[in-house]
């Protein structure tokens, strides 16, 4: 049998039921907490050894409740399945599974008026434990399939929006005219804002920080180059036969594309061909994993061998080379790095000698001189980890300085409008020394970054540097041959614009780094694109789309279990007084989501009938708390 306790904790916990399905969002996990709370409740009644009819009325409220809760929700799933074909069979097994396992709690907590005796022979809640487990499992592993179920229709709206993106991109890339270049860029804003729209909720509700980072990272991306997109394009339009334009429309198209792709990788959880790449074999997790098999040899002395932990730390010392090998390594910090690495070789050699020791004489513990050795080894690679820390922060902070008076850009600028592609030519090898300053930098800071997240986010800043840098020389280029092109100055401008962006944004990763080093825990990754606030529902829309059912089922699902959580008070108040305006608290919050989901369906002729039974609902929430305040009166008169 299990406890009710770890049942409870399964949902937000381990994320895992009986199906094997793992929830991945965090909207799902939080509808399932007052599922939880509801069925805990029911099982747990059973260990209270005196029942009062007023206890039973409470718990067969409380069933009541859940069971019609679910009915409802399962009748949306099954409106979803009605409208996806591929979901049919999965989502009908799990609406029949959830509706068969409400049923049975309703009917186990059906005692009407009968004593706790049940001298009657029916089995209930209290008689029936076992039968109460296995009901309240059935639910909410099927009742979480469902939502799972319904999370697939989400991410085929992120997919066929993306479609509809690569569509229109293909018509783009093809125009000749301005006219048809300006009717299409139209079609493609509308269908980016849509796109941005639908990627944003996913990235908020991404439970995995590492796919959140990833995601803002490659929406930041098609935030940006959406403006890139436009005057490349426009540039290529009015000087056709310009090699360096062409160039420069192309990288920007050949972006938007890779993310795109990355976005539907995480959505879809496919695997990247470069996911080796994504996550490269950080320092800081080296001298982690490392100063951890050091640690480990306190509790078993044969967790490892000596030539293994040998091999984990040249690995570790071979990453380093990132550092030594830099040209822009002083001669100063090389020495440093060097003389850290080979104290920690000395280290770990006098650990290695003090543990084979150990090993020979029989010993079941972690010697005196073992200990010593450990304290010293962990010591001498937190010195290293600190001195690599203070090398990359250091020549980050240095460039950020240098990059800050952007002389370069108004050099490439100033050439290019005076028509000297000699000029443009000298400046574009001074740009293309600073991004590669630039990009050794942020792969340096990824390697002392601290956390997933932060790595993701410096990868994204190295790609981002490399790829702007060669486009801005070629929209110096496009500008020198044509000086007097009030288009290819702008296009120049936006380019210029971005790789001062991104410049903020690696100014605001080196202080999420510095926190991180220093024990504070941030909450930057990535910065991400402003949400769009333009209407995607039209007033013509006249049914739900699959996103909106889904958020109906969540919200239905919650809703409803707000009038369960009133009921259970009646067996508080048995033991002691609680005013109504307590359990009144959650009433708010239950209307703030009505009055959201009213305003949202408002456009559409079902969300108006569907608003009048939540109306209804909500009024029925309120009347139960009239008469529980009543109920609360007569009591303190009787008791009186």
């Amino acid at each position: 049998r299990e406890s009710s306790a770890g049942m409870a904790s399964s949902p937000c916990g381990n994320s895992n039921f009986d199906s094997g399905l793992e929830i991945k969002t965090r909207s799902v996990e939080q509808t399932l907490i007052p599922l939880v709370s509801q069925i805990t409740t029911l099982i747990n009644h059973k260990d209270k050894p005196k029942k009062s009819e007023r206890t039973l009325t409470a718990i067969h409220r409380v069933g009541q409740a859940v069971s019609a809760a679910v009915g409802r929700f399962v009748a949306v799933g099954e409106a979803i399945a009605a409208e996806n074909q591929e979901l049919k069979d999965e989502m009908g097994q799990a609406c029949f599974e959830a509706r068969r396992a409400g049923d049975a709690i309703a009917q186990l907590t059906d005692v009407g008026a009968t004593l706790p005796s049940q001298s009657d022979g029916r089995v209930t809640v209290f008689s029936d434990r076992t039968g109460m487990v296995k009901a309240a499992r059935l639910l909410l592993s099927s009742v979480t399939k469902v939502l799972v179920l319904a999370d697939r229709i989400v991410i085929k709206q992120i997919i066929t929006s993306r479609n509809k993106v690569l569509v229109t991109l293909d018509h783009l890339e093809r125009v000749s005219t301005f006219q048809e270049f300006v009717q299409i860029f139209s079609q493609f804003g509308n269908e980016m804002v849509e796109f941005a729209h639908l990627t944003g909720d996913r990235q908020n509700d991404l439970k995995d920080e590492k796919k959140k980072a990833r995601m803002a990272a490659a929406r930041a991306v098609l935030e940006k180059c959406t403006m890139m997109l436009l005057t490349a394009s426009k540039t290529c339009l009015r000087h056709p036969d310009c090699e360096s334009a062409r160039m420069n429309k192309d990288a920007v198209f050949h972006r938007m594309r890779c993310a795109l792709e990355q976005v539907i990788e995480i959505v879809t959880e496919a695997r990247s061909s470069g996911e080796t790449k994504i996550l490269p074999a950080s320092i800081y997790n080296g001298i982690k994993d490392f100063k951890s098999s050091v640690e480990c040899l306190r509790e078993n002395l044969y967790s490892m061998s000596p030539q293994s932990m040998d091999s984990q730390l040249e690995a570790l010392v071979e990453r380093t080379e990132d550092f030594t090998d830099s040209a822009y390594t002083s001669h100063e910090q090389r020495q440093a790095i060097l003389s850290l690495c080979q104290l920690a070789r000395q280290d770990t050699q006098q650990l290695v000698h003090a543990w084979v020791e150990a090993q020979s004489a029989h010993a079941k513990e972690a010697t005196e001189s073992m200990e010593v050795a450990i304290l010293k080894t962990c010591q001498s690679v937190s010195d290293l980890k600190r001195e690599l820390h203070k090398v990359a922060v250091g020549r980050a902070s240095d460039l950020l300085k240098v990059h800050g008076e952007q002389l370069p850009l108004r050099a490439l600028k100033a050439a290019g409008a005076e028509g000297n592609l000699e000029a443009v030519a000298e400046y574009s090898r001074t740009l293309t020394e600073q991004k590669e300053q630039l990009v050794e930098t942020c792969r340096l800071l990824c390697h002392v970054s601290g956390t997933e997240p932060l790595e993701i986010t410096c990868i994204h800043a190295e790609e981002t540097f490399h790829v702007i840098g060669p486009q801005i020389i070629s929209a110096a280029q496009t500008l020198a041959l044509h000086p007097s092109s009030k288009i290819a100055k702008e296009n120049l401008e936006v380019f210029c614009e971005a790789w001062e962006s991104q410049l903020c944004d690696m100014a605001m990763l080196l202080r999420e780094i510095n926190d991180v080093f220093e024990g504070k825990r941030g909450t930057f990754f990535c910065r991400s694109p402003q949400k769009h606030s333009a209407n995607l529902k039209t007033a013509k829309a006249v049914k739900l789309d699959a996103e909106e059912q889904t958020s109906i089922a969540k919200l239905g699902l919650e809703l409803r279990l707000l009038s369960s959580d009133v009921d259970t008070e009646l067996e508080k108040w048995e033991d002691q007084e609680h005013d109504i305006v307590r359990q009144s608290q959650s009433l708010p919050t239950a209307t703030k989501h009505y009055t959201e989901l009213y305003l949202q369906l408002v456009l559409s002729e079902e969300g108006l009938q569907l608003c009048s039974s939540l109306r209804t609902f909500s009024t029925q929430v309120y009347t139960n708390a009239i008469n529980l305040s009543s109920l609360n009166v007569d009591t303190h008169a009787v008791k009186g």
